[in-house]
């Protein structure tokens, strides 16, 4: 197949090495090293992304205001290939050539609370970049994506269509969604207040997509195709998801899912360091909410793929996402116990 890719950019397959790279889940990625540079190969996923082109556009717009703005910020963009084109439209599918950065990695797993806020204040740090920019110009890549009244209610269909037997096995955890339903409450209220604006959120802040240098410093963030107007609350909602506990959502021992209160000290400490002066005195009240806000829906979106027979994540053992949510439940439990001290912990910092 890259046999056909490849020459859209002027390159062949032979006399360069060509290997499938990283670990991402959504798009099929290749590293290409040439006998002078490196490149990134991506081809979308149009199951997941219906419009490639509104990523593109979006990327190009991103990139016309920061060369102007900020133009020492390491903005990885798509290169453009012979037809000047940076999305390739082929009977394969879609794809994105990028420059490798060289002398940089990633990581996929936290050990150090110094990695937390190099990734906080990287993803802070676009968002304020672009706190100018005008948000209504992106298109929105994956509609509903951090809807938590939509997949609220999504989940209450799928619980009244489940089988017996999957909802017997989760009522558990359906009375336990229940019992927090005010958390949908609060955002709600969040999308109607009008002092909580949109803004360019990245949507995505796992710490693998954060770009390291040699001294484990944050360079730049990369996997830019849910960039779409949002609340910062996703952004540091993720975070709080995927860097507080040393277990990742797929561990089954829940013994292990904890919740680190100097990661969440150093999630703050990065992305208020970038966005202190950014966000409204009313956003930064919510900023232990968010939290909340994401690990909950996390746990709506896993049981009701599993009330649904698993349609949407697929699952590699029997009650793959039933064991999944379990792992989401606890790690909210363990942010509910530590709230008032994940509060307090927030009141000491000195950056307003």
């Amino acid at each position: 197949m890259l046999d056909q890719i490849l020459p859209l950019y002027g390159m062949e397959t032979a006399g360069n090495n060509v290997q499938l790279f990283g670990d991402g889940l959504i798009n099929r990625t290749w590293k290409i090293t040439t006998p002078t540079n490196g490149y990134i190969l991506q081809q979308v996923n149009q199951s997941v992304f219906k419009k490639p082109h509104d990523i593109d556009r979006n990327i190009v717009a991103l990139k016309s205001y920061l060369s102007k703005t900020h133009p020492e910020y390491l903005f990885v963009s798509a290169l453009p290939g012979l037809s000047g084109d940076s999305l390739m439209e082929t009977p394969e599918g879609y794809f994105r050539l990028f420059p490798f950065v060289e002398n940089s990695h990633s990581l996929n797993v936290l050990n150090k609370k110094e990695e937390a806020y190099e990734g906080a204040k990287q993803f802070g740090r676009f968002s304020r970049l672009l706190n100018d920019f005008d948000v209504k110009k992106l298109h929105i890549t994956l509609p509903d994506f951090h809807n938590l009244t939509l997949r609220f209610n999504q989940f209450t269909v799928a619980v009244a269509q489940a089988s017996g037997q999957r909802k017997e096995k989760s009522e558990d955890l359906i009375s336990f969604i229940m019992k927090h339903a005010d958390i949908v409450t609060t955002y709600k209220k969040i999308v109607e207040d009008k002092e909580i604006p949109q803004r360019v959120i990245h949507h995505d802040t796992k710490i693998n997509n954060v770009l390291f240098d040699q001294e484990n410093k944050g360079i730049c963030i990369i996997d830019l195709d849910t960039v779409m107007p949002g609340y910062f609350i996703s952004d540091v909602g993720d975070m709080m998801r995927t860097y507080l506990s040393s277990a990742n959502e797929e561990e089954t021992d829940l013994t292990k899912i904890n919740v680190r209160k100097d990661f969440f000290k150093a999630i703050y400490d990065g992305y208020m360091e970038e966005m202190g002066d950014v966000l409204t005195a009313t956003e930064k009240s919510y900023f232990t909410y968010a939290g909340k806000f994401l690990i909950y829906m996390q746990v709506i979106r896993f049981l009701t793929d599993y009330l649904q027979n698993d349609i949407y994540y697929g699952e590699k053992y029997e009650g793959h996402n039933l064991e999944r949510a379990k792992n989401q439940v606890t790690l909210l439990e363990r942010y509910l116990e530590l709230e008032p001290e994940l509060e307090e912990i927030k009141g000491k910092i000195t950056i307003q």
